[in-house]
């Protein structure tokens, strides 16, 4: 049985970690092939998003502690490696179920995420006695502030989904038979944007997180500049913007789909 599973239809790729007898945690096996199983869909033309989930019950559980042990597994040699590949292509993290330590390390390496109501998530690195090498400590700070990234690491407790959308750490929570469709959704929202503006949209955001603010604004700038020097076609631009018009009137007024929960007071954004 391959330990990761894939299934497209039109643009949208969904990748499912599949080791549900081991809660997905994280092998050798399971680590090169979707390191080599992403990097493939990011090389094809016909694949403008990507679904990454896992077998019911939990999205994963990290990285499996009894083969780890075993001095040749070679896993530690995989899991120094990234977490994911550095994509080009959108990545939403669409977690099913727990996602813990190495598991929350690869929902922080998504674009963005989509939690059932079923998800929890905790860093439990130090009650391991291990340390995090997959940016964890950069990646959890930015996503939910550096005092209660201290507080899931410190404490090891888990976050429940709910908590986790008020606190920023997913954009979107839906009942667990909502989870793919959902995400499979907002992943074919993205597949009708131009994707070569797309693509160098989110290497923008890539770089900049890996630089100063004012650096980063500088390579916005950069990329801006290379971009319109190309040339931009004014009819199409007015056609699109038209397109955009009559899109936006049609997700009135309820743009988010009603099963999406938002958190206390923030009113959904248009897409």
């Amino acid at each position: 049985m391959p330990v990761v599973l894939l299934e497209v239809e039109g643009q949208v790729a969904t990748v499912t970690l599949n080791r549900p007898e081991r809660r997905n945690a994280i092998s050798g096996e399971l680590l090169r092939d979707l390191h080599r199983l992403l990097a493939e869909l990011d090389a094809r033309g016909d694949i403008s998003a990507i679904v990454l989930t896992g077998a019911d019950p939990a999205f994963c559980a990290g990285l499996d502690l009894a083969e780890l042990a075993d001095p040749g597994s070679g896993l530690a040699g995989s899991a120094a490696a990234a977490a994911l590949p550095r994509l080009t292509t959108l990545l939403i993290g669409a977690v099913n179920g727990p996602a813990v330590t190495g598991g929350l390390e690869l929902a922080l390496g998504c674009d963005f995420l989509v939690a059932s109501d079923r998800a929890m998530f905790a860093d439990t690195h130090a009650r391991i006695g291990i340390q995090p090498g997959w940016g964890l400590t950069v990646q959890l700070p930015e996503a939910v502030g550096l005092r209660r990234a201290r507080e899931m690491s410190a404490t090891g407790n888990f976050v429940d989904a709910r908590t986790a959308l008020s606190w920023g750490l997913v954009n979107h929570v839906v009942p667990h038979q909502d989870l793919l469709p959902v995400s499979r959704q907002l992943a074919a929202d993205a597949a009708s944007a131009d994707q070569d503006a797309l693509r160098t949209l989110l290497t923008t955001y890539a770089e900049g997180a890996l630089v100063s603010r004012g650096e980063a604004v500088r390579l916005e700038a950069q990329t801006h500049a290379r971009w319109h020097a190309a040339g931009i076609d004014a009819d199409q631009v007015s056609e699109r913007r038209t397109a955009i018009i009559e899109r936006g009137r049609s997700q009135q007024p309820s743009i988010q789909q009603p099963s999406i929960q938002q958190p206390s007071g923030q009113q959904p954004a248009g897409r």
